[in-house]
């Protein structure tokens, strides 16, 4: 049926894509380097771009309360071809701890599982990550549905344990209901699972995220602090039956919104199981009708544009997959959503890598071109310069010889005076570059720590979190200030080089830090929402805090680090432009000067000098196409072959 693998379709297009991209940027790298106008800092850049995009992954999220179907969702959605669940999707409770399905080409197929006791631990399961000693790990028989199915099921496993190892783990609170017979309550016997399989959607870069219930995203904060606002789609399921019931309302105000900064944007309420509406006793325009009254009730309740509203039916859809019954599917509503998929998320995930590459090396390739540009410019200088020299006498060539040796001689007494600049450049990068040090940011985490340790309070916490984000906005707006200062002496140094000795005008690389900003605001605004939740109340608060403050400096840390690596990065950038231009135009009037001496000591190398430079001058238009070409490539959308 068509469209109905259009997700996959536009996934597996969105990949050749970006191979294309890392291709033609690795193309890029070799050439600069075969024609000399490569810098070290230059090939740093295209290495670490390259990385990035080696290591681009599209990542979606459900969300929802227990038994809304989400695991039946992700098997009817994903891996319908394996003509059976995949995942496990019984009645009750299945997903006890979060789980991603993704990738990693290093890793043979396997289950890797966290234990649930290492909660009691200060690591937080992205640092966990990073030592795979802790994890327990099953290895996958992909060659057998049913081996892999019943490993899948240790991932839903719970085990027994007394209220007070619950308690230590920040699993049980009073106003989660009496305990059982002996004073014990059930767990999940994981922390976090991750399956490696090599699917073709998961090796095309797909992560999926499967997670637990209210109770879990309440107690895990890394869950609505990090993993879902890296989401590039969070798809919220709720009930068809029931709509939005009091308890999805809670997951959807304290962690999908919350996780998305209040926004709406990449996120989708999925109205599952809409199957049990039909019914044979009815028309299907009343059916039709209960289904859109539902659709329009949830928007409202959720606050979104119906639009955003998908009713789906995981179980019928995964079973018309499986018989291959067309009609089954689409009424499904899968259809619809893989569509929406496809069409919405992909491009918007597409444009943001693309304007990633162009931002990191769109700059680097227009200055190559400019600097080709000038030696084209150089070139025809110099070719209508020897061309003039026809018929003349050695006196006048003579008189040329002093006259560019005098102009080398003032060029290059201007770069000493430029030296000087340089070096206040140099400073005020310095005093940058300080202000974003790891260590002065640490500082400021040891001082909001010892202000949370002497008070344990609700106001002791929220004051450790005053002193937190007030430092780091504050030391935001220095940064803020200092890299204006360099931008302006930057642009008057290309300006004077441009206006005295018609060097290529070139923009600045500009360093925005906009989205460092907008990250920070974002982790106060998820922080006063997390921290005023019921979910902090419910909770033992020496457990919460110390697993919340954890968690949430951790990701401010990575937000300060990442504004450290890119204000490094810019700092060497910016300058790169205009000191490749100033050695290029000294060589260039250092070649112009060498080609005169030899004319002048023999007048019968005049032709054999014009014919280099016309060969030169060929091979500089041919340069010039090829950076065009870069560009055009790099710009290039989604699906064409230009």
């Amino acid at each position: 049926m068509a469209g109905i693998n259009s997700f996959s379709k536009r996934l597996a297009e969105y990949k050749r894509w970006r191979d294309g991209l890392i291709t033609t940027i690795g193309a890029y790298q070799d050439w600069i380097e075969r024609q000399n106008l490569a810098s070290g800092e230059d090939d740093l850049r295209i290495y670490e771009l390259i990385d990035t995009l080696k290591a681009d992954k599209l990542n979606i999220a459900l969300v929802a309360e227990f038994s809304r179907g989400k695991t039946e969702l992700i098997n009817a959605l994903f891996f319908a071809d394996y003509k059976q669940r995949l995942l496990p999707s019984e009645a009750g409770r299945t997903t006890m701890c979060p789980t991603e399905l993704m990738y990693d080409e290093k890793l043979e197929p396997c289950l890797r599982l966290l234990p649930i006791e290492t909660r009691s631990s200060s690591m937080t399961i992205a640092e966990y990550k990073r030592t795979p000693i802790h994890w327990t790990s099953l290895p996958l028989d992909i060659g057998s549905a049913k081996q892999m199915t019943e490993t899948f099921h240790e991932f839903v496993k719970s085990k027994t344990v007394t209220v007070r190892d619950a308690r230590e783990l920040g699993l049980y609170h009073e106003s989660d209901g009496p305990a059982g017979a002996g004073g014990t309550v059930e767990i999940p016997v994981w922390r976090h699972a991750v399956i490696n399989y090599p699917h073709p959607l998961l090796k095309q870069g797909l992560v999926i995220l499967d997670t637990p219930g209210l109770n879990s995203l309440g107690t895990e904060p890394e869950l609505t602090l990090s993993m879902l606002p890296k989401a590039h789609v969070v798809l919220f399921v709720l009930a068809a039956d029931t709509g939005v019931t009091k308890s999805d309302l809670d997951v959807w105000n304290n962690h999908v919104r919350m996780a998305r900064n209040t926004r709406q944007n990449g996120c989708l309420a999925l109205l599952n199981k809409i199957d049990t509406l039909w019914d044979e006793l009815r028309t299907e325009e009343v059916i039709a009708d209960s289904i859109a009254r539902q659709t329009r009730e949830t928007a409202r309740v959720l606050d979104i544009p119906e639009t955003k509203v998908f009713p789906v039916s995981a179980q019928k859809g995964l079973l018309g997959k499986i018989k291959a019954d067309h009609s089954l599917v689409e009424r499904s509503g899968l259809l619809a959503l893989e569509i929406k998929l496809s069409e919405d998320l992909i491009p918007s995930k597409q444009k943001y890598l693309r304007d990633k590459v162009v931002g990191e090396i769109g700059a680097m390739i227009e200055t190559t071109e400019a600097m080709v540009a000038a030696r084209l410019n150089a070139a025809n200088a110099q070719l209508a310069e020897l061309k003039s020299l026809g018929g003349k006498s050695l006196n006048v060539i003579q008189d040329m010889v002093a006259r560019l040796r005098k102009e080398k001689e003032a060029y290059d007494k201007k770069l000493d005076s430029f030296q000087a600049t340089r070096q206040v450049l140099s400073d005020q990068i310095k005093i940058l570059l300080e202000y974003l040090s790891m260590s002065s940011f640490d500082r400021l985490i040891d001082k909001t720590r010892t202000e949370m340790q002497e008070s344990w309070t609700t106001h002791g916490l929220k004051v450790g979190m005053v002193t937190f984000f007030k430092g780091a906005t504050e030391t935001m707006d220095k940064v803020n200030k200092q890299s204006q200062q360099i931008k302006g002496l930057v642009e008057a140094i290309y300006t004077k080089f441009h206006t005295e000795h018609g060097l290529a005008k070139i923009r600045p690389v500009n360093f925005s830090l906009l989205p460092y900003r907008s990250a920070l605001a974002r982790l106060q605004e998820e922080a006063e929402a997390f921290r005023n939740s019921p979910v902090m109340v419910m909770t033992e608060q020496h457990f919460v805090v110390k697993k919340f403050f954890i968690t949430l400096v951790s990701r401010a840390r990575t937000v300060f680090d990442e504004c450290n690596t890119g204000a490094k990065a810019w700092s060497k950038a910016i300058m790169t432009p205009i000191l490749s231009q100033i050695r290029e135009h000294k060589a260039l009037m250092e070649r112009r000067l060498e080609n005169l001496k030899k004319i002048q000591d023999n007048l019968d190398s005049l032709g054999e000098r014009i014919a280099a430079v016309e060969a030169t001058r060929q091979n500089l238009i041919d340069q010039q196409k090829t950076t065009q070409s870069m560009l055009a490539k790099i710009n290039q959308p989604l699906g064409s072959d230009a």
